[in-house]
């Protein structure tokens, strides 16, 4: 899954890229409103961690222009600000929810888990097909209750097919949301990914949709192509 901080606190916002990379988020960082609002404009996002005392354009401007523009990437607003008004105008702009600081980091990322889950229509934190589950909180993954290992990869494109189970989702997408802004994507990474899940996982586990992209559903759902 694929995450944007707009965060001009260069420790702060360092940490945190830091955190949600560890824990297997594709991350990009802006440290003022202007870049914050292009690239949460022009790149697809599956939740936005925003500041609002931002230098440039402030959080709640950006906010608002990104809901009039019609990108409804769910954010989680970060502030120092703690009166219920501040609270009040985020929520109001559009915000999903919201983190005062200081914060202690796990409850930021279990928010952000939490909003990425139910923008994507899941209510639990386990994630599951058949036999296979995908435990959001701790990352790890197991086939008819023994462990798989996979690699950061491997994982980012399985949780986002799973946060996704039943529809059928394109390479183009796939890229955009397991890989930041600066690494090299190449489109034919993914078919390595996907086989090597299958390797791992089942050969069934994921469904090639010809001409469209892959799709990952209960067993015996969807014919294999």
């Amino acid at each position: 899954m694929r995450v944007l901080i707009v965060e001009d606190e260069p420790n702060l916002g360092q940490q945190l890229r830091n955190t949600l990379e560890g824990a297997g988020y594709a991350v990009d960082l802006a440290t003022d409103g202007e870049e914050g609002h292009f690239l949460g404009s022009t790149e697809d996002y599956d939740a936005i961690i925003l500041d609002l005392g931002l230098p440039e354009v402030d959080g709640l401007t950006v906010l608002d222009r990104w809901r009039k523009e019609g990108r409804a990437a769910p954010v989680l607003v970060l502030t120092a600000r703690d009166s219920w008004s501040d609270k009040v105008a985020g929520l109001d702009a559009g915000a999903d929810d919201y983190v005062a600081k200081p914060f202690q980091t796990e409850e930021l990322i279990a928010r952000l888990r939490a909003l990425i889950r139910r923008a994507s229509g899941n209510a639990s934190a386990e994630l599951t097909a058949g036999d296979i589950r995908l435990d959001t909180r701790s990352g790890k993954v197991t086939k008819a209750g023994e462990p798989v290992k996979l690699t950061a990869q491997e994982y980012k494109l399985l949780s986002y097919l799973l946060h996704h189970k039943g529809k059928v989702v394109s390479r183009t997408e796939l890229i955009e949301h397991i890989y930041d802004q600066d690494f090299d994507r190449d489109s034919n990474t993914i078919e390595v990914f996907v086989t090597r899940i299958r390797k791992k996982l089942g050969q069934d586990v994921i469904t090639t949709i010809r001409g469209l992209g892959y799709s990952l559903d209960e067993p015996g759902a969807r014919p294999t192509e």
